[in-house]
């Protein structure tokens, strides 16, 4: 009896947290990050300014918003890299690009957010749980595309971690305004391309 309405509250707790984050990612979209308040976040979900701080303040909030974005497009998506013939460089460049391209359409439907957030993740003090397991699991990726371009398990391990710092520095300055959203993919394939090459 007790141990049920424990789960209970961890429940009810969990359901509140949800509704403040859909809240407040509609607010962030809506009307954009710095002008959306703690209040109207507590107005749109139905609960006290309090319940709103106790699921996070608004950098909280946003790293959230973007945490189950990220999870999302990651738990949709099936193995990455077929078993079978031996990949081109080229070809490997292509794959990892396919692979970090669901993840730059979620940044660039809100570019104004999207740097919001990576200004949130540069300060620290935040941990983007989902953005954590992305890293490992986009490296773990990676890895599987290059040991299929003949790369050792070693080689390719090392490959992928230079690719996804690669990755991350374009992020970064494409959300600093270094160039236009079109230009993203095509230097993730560049930067995948240089490596896998380099690499056999």
């Amino acid at each position: 009896m007790f141990t049920e309405r424990v789960q209970s509250r961890t429940g009810q707790r969990e359901a509140t947290r949800q509704r403040v984050v859909g809240a407040a990612a509609t607010l962030f979209r809506e009307h954009g990050f710095s002008a959306t308040t703690i209040r109207q976040i507590a107005e749109k979900a139905g609960v006290s300014v309090g319940t709103v701080m106790a699921a996070g303040d608004k950098d909280s909030l946003l790293v959230s918003t973007f945490d189950e974005g990220i999870a999302a497009v990651h738990s949709g998506r099936g193995a990455s890299a077929e078993a079978g013939s031996r990949l081109t460089a080229e070809q490997a460049a292509r794959r990892i690009e396919a692979l970090v391209l669901p993840f730059l359409e979620l940044f660039e439907a809100d570019l104004d957010l999207a740097r919001h957030y990576g200004s949130v993740l540069f300060r620290g003090g935040h941990d983007a749980a989902a953005m954590n397991g992305l890293a490992s699991a986009l490296k773990a990726e990676f890895t599987a595309v290059l040991e299929q371009a003949g790369l050792s398990a070693d080689d390719a391990a090392q490959a992928a971690e230079t690719i996804h710092f690669a990755y991350l520095g374009v992020l970064f300055s494409w959300a600093g305004g270094a160039f236009g959203p079109e230009s993203a993919p095509a230097k993730i394939r560049a930067a995948a391309l240089s490596v896998a090459e380099s690499g056999r």
